[in-house]
């Protein structure tokens, strides 16, 4: 991947995005690098569109399977995220941090995965994202977390949920 992004992008590897996280405080979240430096920071919903020129040539496919989202174990090392909870949000995302505050999503270190990206993921709304988030939350479990993550597995695999531009 390293080598890929060295030889087809723009030279750099990784990207690293502001992020909010645990108990609403910011962190930079590590990702490889899928489109042209500089581009801008957008909500989610809003990163790019079906053939987006801005995407590097090996970003589609980084992005599709998820394994753009590798470096960030980095952040679980760091004690910025874990393996499962909520997906970390950009600063711009008004209306996502107001209900995340509201239903005291932000009392869990944000996640690799989530509650919501195994059930609907680009498919679904904003506000469905919230309550899965709420609901993840206020049913923590260890088994819970299991059942994330194997269904993690499937959900890449399958690409479900992925839609690029949305």
């Amino acid at each position: 991947i390293i080598i890929g992004l060295l030889l087809t992008g723009e030279h750099y590897v990784f990207y690293f995005q502001e992020r909010i996280g645990y108990r609403n405080r910011s962190f930079k979240m590590w990702k490889f690098a899928t489109m042209l430096k500089n581009s801008p920071n957008l909500p989610g919903g809003m990163h790019t569109t079906r053939n987006d020129p801005r995407v590097l040539p090996m970003g589609g496919f980084l992005r599709k399977t998820k394994i753009n989202e590798i470096p960030q174990l980095v952040n679980i090392l760091k004690g910025d995220m874990s393996f499962v909870g909520p997906r970390p949000l950009i600063s711009s995302e008004l209306r996502a941090h107001r209900l995340r505050l509201e239903n005291g999503v932000y009392r869990f270190r944000p996640g690799l995965t989530g509650w919501a990206q195994v059930n609907g993921r680009d498919d679904i709304s904003l506000l469905k994202k919230m309550k899965y988030d709420k609901e993840y939350c206020d049913n923590w479990s260890i088994g819970l977390d299991i059942k994330i993550m194997l269904r993690s597995i499937k959900v890449c695999v399958k690409r479900e949920g992925y839609q690029e531009g949305k």
